[in-house]
């Protein structure tokens, strides 16, 4: 069964994405963890107050988690959990995954903005610093199932075959079909090594490829998703060096961070 860490802290956001995955829990039967970091703010601290009156709220803030994890227990019918986490929030969300051998972290996405492409925000580092993958909902996206899926791929470079049976799995999990998309400035053959892989690991899953040519690869993903009305997103965040990922404009944080659609990210 698969255990889903939803992360919250009672934004819109992320009520929408609980309520997302609640949805899909309740018809999957998946177990949920429902992840809350809480800090103290540096004013409660410069107030000087007691040990007594900071324990006060860190119970008050955990009452209020396990209120949350039980209410949604019961309205969805689903195994809730709730954890309860102080501190950094990578450090404490890669805690969490590991206690709970979690399979995929859920996380609500703000609006579109300049800064968000630019320097990306929780949602975003957590896609390109996290093992586990880690889905992205939109704020407004309400789940409906999921039965299309657009995998975007760089097919030249080559996709790893843990990713292909993730998505493999997904679609035979849901009963969705996958299209294979792939973006190239000039149109040419699939080279035939990369898409033997595809083909064998894919194989008793409704999928096939589209290949197009466009010189801006996140608006003909984009375009793809609403063309074929797809249901959820799926990329790979590649790894860049040091220096490169400086100037380089990462196209699955783009996307997560402007996107109408969930977007699920595999990492390597």
């Amino acid at each position: 069964m698969r255990r889903i860490i939803v992360a919250t802290d009672y934004s819109a956001e992320a009520l929408n994405a609980t309520e997302y995955v609640a949805k899909a829990a309740a018809e999957h039967k998946f177990e949920l963890v429902l992840f809350s970091l809480y800090n103290i703010s540096i004013h409660a601290l410069n107030a000087r107050l007691s040990g007594e009156a900071i324990n006060e709220i860190i119970n008050a803030k955990h009452d209020e988690l396990a209120k949350a994890a039980a209410k949604l227990s019961e309205t969805y019918g689903i195994t809730v959990e709730p954890h309860f986490s102080s501190g950094d929030f990578h450090e404490e969300i890669s805690r969490c995954i590991s206690m709970h051998n979690a399979d995929l972290v859920v996380l609500g996405m703000a609006q579109k903005s300049f800064e968000q492409d630019l320097l990306g925000n929780t949602t975003t580092a957590a896609i390109h610093k996290l093992t586990t993958p880690v889905m992205a909902i939109p704020l407004g996206v309400t789940y409906t199932g999921i039965k299309r899926i657009l995998f975007a791929c760089d097919i030249v470079r080559g996709v790893h075959k843990r990713v292909l049976e993730e998505v493999r799995d997904m679609a035979t999990e849901f009963g969705a079909e996958v299209e294979v998309f792939y973006v190239r400035k000039k149109i040419d053959e699939l080279l035939q090594d990369q898409t033997n892989v595809v083909d064998e690991v894919m194989t008793g899953t409704r999928f096939y490829y589209q290949n197009v040519e466009a010189s801006d690869v996140i608006y003909a993903i984009q375009d793809e998703a609403l063309r074929i009305n797809a249901d959820i997103l799926i990329m790979v965040p590649y790894k860049y060096g040091f220096w490169s990922s400086i100037v380089h404009t990462s196209k699955t944080r783009m996307m997560a961070s402007g996107n109408n659609i969930p977007l699920l990210s595999l990492p390597l």
